[in-house]
């Protein structure tokens, strides 16, 4: 590490006001002066709130650090709210990462900077490498144990940690650290909030983990609730975190870009907007030239390969002057699927990955849309299940995972046929999302399953062994 002031690759010296400037992609390396004299490099950035907060690696005094910069007006605030929360979990003797320094930036702002857990692994990261495995599998649950273990030590100091999720579990040296202290307050009240906090992080796994919440709650050692009041905190939970995640969708965040002029609409993934905006500038000649699933009035299917990945294309057409004005001035197909699909996801549910959504616009009057997925090579559930058996039990554990799944958080396929079903990977994994929707209400989510129960069965002969199957363990 060269000390500050060397030829050390270092781009700019920064401030609070050109980081704000700066928005969500600050160069690094870059260096900042901290009012104590000293000076923090930022190698490599972990998160940025464009003109709110920096999380980085970097080094300082010689040593590796978490770096998190308040760049903000109220950068005062936030940085006192963070060592608040480093300071309480210190003092109930949670492992957290070692509290190094708090202060003002030379020219405005805040910085706070604890020890960095190298070779660290977040809980997510371990979690994701998992989710082959058949649903509560031994080791999903060993996964998950400690957080549960923390948090319930959490709770009963008093704590609670608004932001639990499993990213903000870190393993480190065969240990489990809690992080984020910004998010850590003291419990007030009559044990409300304890318990909303554990349903927050119930409601981030699966719907079928519900049934094995016992075993998780045996490693919590905070408050005892009951497990009906449990079971509708956590239910309360799961709404909210997706209604607050899905309206992250059509706009400018983390996780996506959006761009927005008088004639188009675009929705992409961050991670992967570079080539995907090289793709939207050819999708009509990547559609017509590619592998063609459908090509009617309506819809445009095709399967393409672009900049190394295959993907399906689906291009939502105009037929006529009377459809153009029946779309005009509501959401295209296109964008309920985009929405239906990261819900999806959202909940742990097999779908291919929505990565663009593409609405042609003259003001605000939608003309045709386009989808981008990533392609599933998987196998639809007509052509992979046999009408002349039950199915096997991995295919009979992941049918009824996944519409218990949609049971409990009240979602309709519109249009569930086999053909829609494709088994990959040992799940079953759902296509074709444009009819999708996530009911309010339990009667009309309950109307809606009846038909797609009844064009599910419709798929195989009322007198096969597979129907009467499935018309006997579907609800």
């Amino acid at each position: 590490m060269n000390p500050p002031g060397e030829d050390n690759g270092i781009q700019y010296p920064a401030t609070a006001a050109s980081l704000v400037r700066c928005g969500r992609t600050p160069s690094v390396p870059f260096c900042i002066a901290l009012d104590d004299g000293t000076e923090l490099r930022v190698d490599r950035l972990l998160r940025v709130l464009p003109g709110k907060r920096i999380v980085g690696e970097g080094g300082w005094q010689g040593r590796r650090v978490l770096a998190k910069l308040f760049i903000s007006a109220d950068s005062a605030q936030h940085a006192a709210r963070e060592m608040q929360g480093v300071q309480a979990m210190q003092a109930a003797a949670l492992p957290t990462p070692e509290l190094l320094l708090s202060s003002r930036l030379h020219a405005g702002g805040h910085a706070v900077l604890s020890e960095f857990l190298i070779d660290a692994k977040s809980l997510s990261d371990e979690w994701e490498a998992l989710q082959h495995l058949p649903s509560s599998h031994v080791l999903q649950e060993q996964c998950l144990q400690s957080a549960f273990a923390l948090l319930g030590q959490m709770h009963a100091a008093g704590l609670i940690h608004e932001d639990v999720h499993l990213s903000n579990f870190l393993r480190h040296a065969g240990r489990l650290y809690v992080i984020d202290g910004d998010a850590v307050h003291t419990v007030s009240g009559n044990g409300r909030q304890t318990l909303a906090n554990l349903a927050l992080l119930l409601a981030q796994l699966p719907v079928s983990w519900d049934g094995q919440q016992g075993r998780l709650i045996s490693f919590y050692s905070g408050p005892v609730y009951k497990a009906d009041e449990l079971a509708k905190a956590v239910q309360q939970a799961r709404q909210k975190r997706l209604k607050k995640f899905l309206s992250k969708t059509g706009r400018n965040c983390t996780q996506f870009l959006v761009r927005q002029t008088t004639g188009e609409f675009v929705a992409m993934l961050r991670t992967e907007a570079d080539w995907l905006s090289l793709l939207l500038e050819s999708k009509d000649r990547l559609v017509d030239e590619g592998h063609k699933y459908k090509d009617g009035g309506t819809c445009s299917v095709a399967r393409v390969g672009f900049s190394g990945h295959e993907l399906v294309i689906k291009r939502y057409n105009l037929k006529s002057v009377l459809h153009a004005l029946s779309r005009a001035c509501r959401p295209s197909r296109a964008w309920h699927s985009w929405r239906a699909g990261h819900m999806l996801l959202h909940l742990g549910i097999a779908t291919p990955a929505p990565l663009a959504l593409c609405e042609e616009r003259i003001g605000p009057i939608r003309r045709r849309a386009f989808l981008v997925n990533a392609f599933c090579p998987g196998e639809n559930l007509l052509e992979h299940l046999s009408p002349e058996v039950p199915p096997g039990e991995a295919e009979a554990h992941s049918l009824l995972t996944l519409f218990d799944a949609l049971r409990v958080m009240r979602i309709s396929h519109g249009d569930l046929k086999a053909n829609n079903l494709l088994w990959h990977n040992g799940r079953v994994v759902v296509i074709d999302l444009d009819g999708m929707r996530w009911h309010a209400s339990l009667a009309g989510w309950q109307r809606a399953w009846r038909r797609d129960r009844a064009r599910f069965l419709a798929n195989w002969p009322e007198t096969s062994v597979l129907y009467r199957w499935l018309d006997e363990h579907l609800a």
